[in-house]
């Protein structure tokens, strides 16, 4: 028996999603917004999954560094129609905040998606956070993981 490594045993959606990934990966900086454009013109769900997973590798990339506010604004107005990627934007500047100890308010930790508040009870540098998140996090998971950071903290 011969393993056969065929694009016609892939599902359309799987090509078109890797092949979003593929042209936002080697996209210059300056033309991304364009090509962002571009895919979000595609109606298929795999743009906005492609685009989405394109903003958080971006996000993580730039989160420590000053380019990161005018990226953020810059993606925010691409994004503008989509509310779930405008969503995620608005939690990666949240986090950003947090971990670089700037200013960030209560209500919004407590109001954020699982997925912030995971990211954030799992972070070493958002301690104030995670001890706000062990007692008041949205699921037990999210408590119990920013407990453990806590833990983990305190020995090391």
């Amino acid at each position: 028996m011969t393993a056969m490594n065929s694009n016609q045993d892939v599902p359309e959606d799987v090509l078109r999603f890797t092949a979003y990934l593929q042209a936002l990966r080697r996209i210059p900086d300056d033309e991304e917004l364009s090509l962002i454009t571009t895919i979000l013109e595609d109606s298929d769900a795999t743009a906005q999954s492609a685009v989405l997973r394109h903003l958080d590798q971006r996000a993580d990339t730039l989160l420590r560094g000053e380019g990161y506010v005018p990226w953020a604004q810059a993606m925010t107005q691409v994004v503008a129609p989509r509310p779930f990627l405008i969503q995620r934007l608005h939690e990666w500047s949240l986090f950003r905040a947090v971990i670089l100890s700037q200013p960030w308010s209560l209500d919004a930790l407590t109001r954020a998606s699982n997925w912030l508040q995971l990211k954030i009870a799992e972070s070493q540098s958002a301690i104030e956070a995670v001890e706000i998140l062990a007692q008041a996090g949205r699921t037990k998971r999210i408590r119990n993981t920013a407990r453990t950071t806590l833990v983990q903290r305190s020995r090391g």
